[in-house]
């Protein structure tokens, strides 16, 4: 499985969220098939983006941690 696919719930959900998005914040309506090709560019394009720094900060956590745990050696 690609790591931009998502369950067809999930996706489901998505699609409705960018839906309400754009009626709310923006007064367009959008169908589905534009929502869809929405969250594909959200997918491709800002998940990576995303994904990239959360791994950036788990990393810099467990350093911390390590870093913690070193100390304690005796």
């Amino acid at each position: 499985m690609d790591r931009n696919d998502i369950d067809r719930e999930k996706k489901k959900q998505c699609i409705e969220d960018i839906k309400v998005y754009f009626e709310n914040e923006r007064d367009e309506v959008i169908g589905d098939m534009a929502a869809e090709l929405f969250l594909g560019f959200i997918l491709e394009k800002i998940a990576p983006v995303i994904y990239n720094r959360a791994l950036e900060d788990v990393y810099r956590f467990l350093d911390d941690r390590l870093d913690d745990l070193f100390v304690l050696e005796k």
